[in-house]
């Protein structure tokens, strides 16, 4: 059912790409590396735009920060053969003033909220408010949130906020590159917060809420070019396609806030 309305919200776009799809001289593959955050959206846009477009997505994942091989910094670092980056937008905008991204190539796409789960069948914290969520950190055994942005705001900001960094410590554990719910679900944790995003397509959890406004952190996704990409022009229509208003059913569906305002829909770059 979700993927019918998926492919129903995408209808009105793909009509305008398909004409000019039939008309393309030579298909490219475009390599792109996603952080987790907005991961499932793309996942769930990427088919529609290969059969309009004719191109091929390469997709690899890795996360925004951090010091794991697949993070996005150490891949360009690296000289690995990316054509377009989505991540988090504070850390591609770093990377931008570095040179490392091309200058002027960035796209918004969606802002994030973080959520907090714990493992499927489990008891649910009431952390609609900030003294519910102190009481859900201090009570649970052991707490998982990421090594990227939702992590590092948890850390260095969230605990200090509701005074428990001390009471934490010990039991509250930064995870690399694994998925917060995926932890939780097998057990290694029985609390963890991370995007929403990334929480929703985990089996064997259920989300508890999102944490309170007064101490929420929206995080923004963005994508943009890398300067080593071999598809430049393939790489600028996939980044139309994606902040596309027309796509913004789809995103929201993954649990983002999409950024798209009203605009004509894009058309892909001719072959």
């Amino acid at each position: 059912m979700l993927q019918q309305t998926l492919v129903r919200r995408s209808a009105p776009l793909l009509a305008g790409f398909m004409l000019l799809a039939a008309g393309a001289a030579h298909a490219a593959d475009i390599r792109v590396v996603s952080s987790g955050g907005f991961a499932q959206a793309y996942k769930n846009l990427a088919p529609a735009y290969e059969r309009a477009s004719g191109d091929h997505l390469v997709s690899e994942w890795g996360p925004s920060m951090g010091t794991t091989k697949n993070a996005i910094p150490a891949r360009l670092a690296r000289g690995e053969p990316i054509d377009v980056v989505i991540m988090v937008g504070d850390a591609l905008d770093k990377l931008m003033q570095e040179g490392r991204l091309v200058p002027g190539s960035k796209v918004v796409l969606a802002n994030s909220p973080i959520a907090c789960a714990v493992r499927r069948g489990a008891a649910k914290p009431d952390i609609s408010t900030t003294e519910g969520l102190r009481s859900a950190f201090l009570k649970a055994d052991k707490v998982a949130y990421s090594d990227s942005a939702s992590g590092v705001y948890i850390e260095t900001q969230l605990m200090n906020k509701l005074q428990i960094s001390e009471q934490m410590q010990g039991k509250a554990a930064k995870i690399p590159a694994t998925p917060v719910g995926e932890i939780i679900a097998h057990g290694q944790a029985d609390f963890g917060c991370q995007q929403r995003s990334e929480l929703l397509p985990v089996e064997g959890i259920d989300i508890v809420g999102l944490l309170p406004p007064e101490v929420q952190k929206m995080t923004q996704f963005s994508a943009a070019l890398a300067p080593g990409g071999k598809q430049p022009e393939a790489g600028r229509a996939l980044l139309r396609f994606l902040a596309s208003p027309d796509n913004a059913g789809v995103i929201e569906a993954t649990g983002l806030e999409p950024a798209a305002a009203a605009a004509p829909a894009p058309t892909p770059a001719m072959h």
